[in-house]
């Protein structure tokens, strides 16, 4: 338990998975953002959490309008940013539950249905942190149309 939250400390800045890859948090953001939009994933957001929190950079957050979606969209970036060798630290809930949860150390991504969204209101528990701004890339927007 203990090298596993140091790890998470090391981490906070720099994200290092596997071979030469080294993507900091706010890439690692907007890459799960992206991948968020690539299976019309809506109203996401990037909050920079990093001047509140000692662990968390960023949590991204967005919704799906099922459970099935909410799994898609969760798999999608999860299969997104393993093409560049950052694997999660742990996976919690499934669409089922309306939430899931992947943890990235430095970046924690939160997908809901729409319901638990507005039930948990996430967005006002951290609403003193400020908002990444962020554009979804090209090849997220040629394979949305």
């Amino acid at each position: 338990m203990k090298s596993k939250i140091l790890t998470k400390i090391f981490m906070r800045k720099q994200i290092k998975q596997g071979g030469d890859c080294l993507l900091n948090a706010k890439e690692i953001a907007r890459m799960a953002a992206d991948a968020a939009v690539g299976k019309k994933a809506e109203d996401i957001i990037i909050l920079d959490l990093s001047d509140l929190l000692g662990i968390v950079d960023y949590f991204v957050i967005c919704e799906g309008k099922n459970d099935r979606q909410v799994d898609y969209i969760s798999d999608s970036i999860k299969e997104e940013l393993r093409k560049d060798r950052v694997k999660p630290f742990g996976v919690e809930g499934n669409g089922r539950a309306g939430w899931v949860l992947l943890d990235y150390g430095s970046v924690v991504i939160h997908v809901f249905t729409t319901e638990v969204r507005q039930y948990y209101q996430i967005e006002r528990l951290w609403k003193d942190a400020p908002q990444l701004e962020w554009e979804e890339t090209s090849r997220q927007k040629a394979n949305a149309e």
